[in-house]
């Protein structure tokens, strides 16, 4: 775990070797450093790709801060009144258990979920109401002065419920079509639906979503385009065609973020494309989201946890290159309790011994313990052992590193060639991504940089561009942008990764819309960051080999010159 110390160039090179190479590195270094200016686009290239995205994720990112904000309160009220009852009770105890927790290493096992579980959770949450329900309209029902559409409401049906004039009127030639699409759907036809949907969808993109066209708010606009999508969903679902559903998934969540059925369905059609470290990460985000929107129905929250954690449970089990062990802990971990970690996962995993990672970037969380409104939910270290040393090298190397980039060039700066080009694809593809995913499975709000998956993602998407594998690419973009869309509910972002997200989005949209300009994607820009960090890394290696050989030299001769003067 010590590639990262390692690779603080500047004060190693300055404190060991002050030769006249160290102007250069220390020079380029501090371009190196001043890179994130690289990574904001300007004003001419917003306003051309994705300006109305852009909009949309500076609203949502205020929004977001709002829920978190009336969340943080409850949630201080909750703790006071928590710690005047801790007052009353005999003291000791709690702190007993941090000890515990912190003293013995604990393998936490994943128990196993029959499948009829998981299909009982689907049927209560994702195919909802399906017979009665002709539509669903997210809209908020609170009373803080946030904007509809960030609180995630319950399934309403507009048809069966009175009074409920407050909610926008949607346009009539939707609401027809609408009528039309569930009236299928409730006899089963479900490729008829599907077409009734998508004409629906149409509509609505043509702007006949709500009544009052040029007063309803984008937000408004995108809780109906978003049902749409989420009834095409699970259309598809039912049809057994998952791989029709994906982008539907993803746009459903990139149009309303906070509306945890959205995640759930996600994460269901993953569940069916046996991609089940994404499907985890999306149940966990589904119930972080009900909570975070004020969801209080605990039997929700439980059914919702069930499948995050059978979606583990199954993506541990049918890992083949690697092995996993969660470790609870209570307080910062030290060096010699992380080599305690890696001893205990020797005796434990005797088969995955070829590199051993344990990931320091954030604390994980598990679903049969995590507890959101806790301070904070119990967490654990996640040690991972390969039986590919070289995964587990770039998986260190990747989390040392301030912007993810995934670089094997034996000639950084030339273009790749197909055969390359292929060659890394299916690297990533098949060794680099899953492993991040399984990572991030449990994992709510780590760096927005390092380890995130979103942005390797683009860039995977990129190799995909260059091979014109059209359709896979559009999935991998849809995919990052619902990511980058549910980022700012999940972590406080700065202001600079603020400006990267707005960025990361608009280059994403015009990506999907086929639209090109002069300058490169934000991600490609990453990407030559880390080539030439990668660059200045081998120099410095070059450089401190050449210096110790040197070195090693001068003493041999040294040695020899003074043995000679004493033999004479």
């Amino acid at each position: 775990m010590d590639l990262g110390s390692s690779r603080n160039l500047e004060n190693r090179v300055n404190r060991d070797h002050p030769d006249q190479l160290v102007p250069k590195i220390n020079k380029k270094m501090s371009t190196l450093a001043n890179q994130p200016r690289i990574l904001k686009m300007s004003q001419e290239v917003k306003k051309s790709c994705g300006d109305k995205q852009v909009e949309i994720t500076v609203e949502r990112i205020k929004m977001a801060k709002r829920i978190k904000e009336k969340q943080s309160n409850d949630l201080e009220k909750l703790a006071f009144k928590r710690k005047a009852e801790n007052d009353e009770k005999p003291a000791g105890k709690k702190e007993a258990k941090i000890m515990e927790l912190d003293s013995t290493l604990i393998t936490m096992p994943l128990p196993h979920i029959p499948l009829k579980n998981i299909m009982d959770v689907e049927a209560k949450l994702v195919y909802v109401d399906e017979e009665d329900v002709n539509y669903e309209f997210v809209e908020s029902f609170l009373s803080t002065g946030i904007r509809p559409s960030c609180q995630a409401a319950e399934t309403v049906d507009s048809l069966h419920v009175a009074n409920f004039n407050f909610l926008p009127q949607i346009d009539k030639w939707l609401q027809v079509a609408l009528k039309d699409a569930s009236s299928c759907y409730r006899q089963k036809k479900y490729a008829m639906a599907a077409g009734q949907f998508r004409t629906a969808l149409e509509l609505c993109s043509k702007g006949a979503a709500l009544g009052e066209r040029f007063e309803a708010s984008a937000e408004n606009i995108a809780s109906v385009a978003s049902f749409i999508e989420t009834k095409l969903v699970t259309c598809y679902l039912r049809m057994r065609k998952p791989d029709l559903a994906l982008n539907h998934a993803h746009r459903s969540i990139v149009l309303n973020p906070a509306y945890f059925r959205n995640h759930l369905r996600q994460a269901t059609v993953f569940r069916c494309l046996e991609r089940y470290s994404e499907a985890a990460r999306s149940a966990m985000i589904a119930d972080y989201m009900f909570w975070l929107c004020g969801g209080s129905g605990q039997y929700i929250s439980k059914l919702i946890k069930l499948y995050w954690q059978a979606m583990i449970e199954e993506a541990v089990t049918r890992a083949d290159s690697f092995s996993v062990m969660y470790t609870p802990c209570a307080t910062k971990i030290r060096a010699d309790k992380i080599e305690k970690v890696r001893e205990v996962f020797t005796k434990t995993h005797p088969a995955y011994v070829e590199y051993i990672y344990t990931d320091l970037q954030g604390l994980h969380m598990l679903p049969q313990t995590v507890d959101w409104s806790a301070f904070p939910p119990q967490q654990y270290l996640l040690t991972l052992g390969f039986k590919n040393k070289e995964d587990g090298k770039f998986l260190e190397k990747l989390s040392s590193r301030k912007l993810p980039t995934f670089t094997e060039h034996k000639t950084p700066f030339c273009l790749l060639t197909k055969e390359d080009t292929v060659r890394h694809m299916e690297t990533m593809g098949k060794r680099i991504l899953p492993i991040l995913d399984f990572i991030r499975s449990t994992l709510l709000n780590g760096s927005f940089y390092r380890c995130s998956g979103v942005v390797e993602k683009l860039q995977y998407a990129s190799l995909l561009s260059r091979l014109q594998r059209v359709k896979e690419q559009s999935q991998v973009v849809n995919q990052a942008m619902a990511e980058l869309a549910t980022i700012p509910y999940l972590q406080d972002i700065s202001q600079q990764e603020a400006e990267l997200l707005q960025s990361l989005m608009a280059d994403a949209m015009d990506t999907l819309e086929g639209r090109r300009n002069d300058k490169e994607r934000v991600w490609n820009t990453i990407q030559k960051v880390g080539r030439i960090e990668d660059f200045l890394y081998q120099l410095e290696d070059s450089f401190l080999k050449t210096k110790k050989l040197r070195t090693a030299r001068r003493q041999k001769t040294k040695l020899k010159r003074l043995q000679t003067v004493q033999q004479s």
